[in-house]
């Protein structure tokens, strides 16, 4: 059990490196939209396709996926309806908490504790190529809706075709399914790209974690404590009984789906909100708080069902 503590040690040191360098200002003032524009441009967009085209194809598409696809959107559609119609607030804040509540952190998290807990790696690919090659498009089209003045149906689906994420994870998924071998001269410069997207991310939600206090007085409190729960609580609940009662799945397939659901916030919904400057206060505070409470949430998980 203290080997899969590995994952949070890593993730917690990169996270400490980035609030020391916020705390002595060492890369100015810019620093955040910086990092955040090279993130979402062109770090992401190779770690997704490193991750995605070199996934087994039938761990993509195995039973594992619609378990954690309806877990998702039902915590999704849950935290959306009392945003939009109980909070009232705008659509843009709402996307962001939805995927605060519902996306998880499938690769930087996931991949370290799926070996650790789970014995492979593999079992967070379907996540990915879930919350990439659907959530993603969806996300992009709608925040770039609500962030751009003039808009139309056209220009939606082009922007959303041609957003490097998005690219990235769709032609990562066509060279798995394909079953396409990459040789070494496109392979090795793309995993050196892909390697550094995690630890600046992570630095860089370090950074904006400098004079910050989680739960603050921004007016969102509700907005984070209902987010938190929904991933903690009900994500990991859904998963299990759709598994167990729906789907029927082995007892080894039901903790993995359990255990994934259980996984905190995804980072890349920070650099979302960060990228369109909404709702940066509920995501920075969503992950903090699910990357912390999903310790005691998953070691019980592992104890119930391992």
């Amino acid at each position: 059990m203290l080997e899969s503590l590995t994952g949070f040690v890593v993730v917690g040191v990169a996270i400490l490196v980035g609030w020391i360098l916020g705390r002595i200002d060492l890369l100015g003032e810019h620093a955040r939209p910086v990092l955040a524009r090279l993130t979402f441009f062109v770090l992401s967009p190779f770690l997704l396709f490193t991750v995605l085209s070199q996934a087994d194809v039938h761990t993509l598409f195995s039973s594992l996926l619609p378990v954690s696809a309806i877990a998702a959107v039902a915590v999704i559609l849950v935290y959306a309806v009392i945003a939009r119609f109980v909070f009232r607030r705008s659509v843009g804040e709402t996307v962001i908490g939805a995927l605060s509540a519902g996306q998880v952190n499938s690769n930087n998290i996931g991949i370290p504790l799926s070996l650790y807990l789970l014995g492979s790696a593999a079992y967070p690919a379907p996540v990915i190529l879930m919350q990439l090659l659907l959530f993603t498009p969806i996300t992009m089209a709608i925040l770039d809706a609500v962030t751009t003045a003039r808009t139309s149906l056209w220009r939606s689906v082009v922007r959303v075709a041609t957003n490097p994420i998005v690219l990235g994870s769709a032609l990562g998924a066509l060279v798995s399914v394909l079953g396409i071998e990459l040789p070494p001269v496109v392979l090795q410069p793309a995993l050196l790209i892909a390697n550094a997207c995690v630890p600046v991310l992570l630095i860089a939600y370090g950074i904006s974690l400098h004079g910050q206090r989680v739960l603050g007085p921004s007016g969102r409190r509700r907005d984070i404590v209902l987010a938190t729960t929904l991933k903690l609580v009900a994500m990991p609940l859904i998963a299990w009984s759709v598994a167990e009662f729906a789907f029927g799945l082995s007892a080894h397939d039901v903790l993995i789906v359990t255990v994934l659901a259980a996984l905190p916030t995804a980072q890349n919904v920070f650099n979302y909100s960060q990228r369109y400057d909404i709702g940066e206060t509920i995501s920075r505070d969503t992950v903090f708080l699910t990357t912390i409470g999903c310790v005691p949430v998953l070691i019980l998980v592992t104890l119930l069902l391992g």
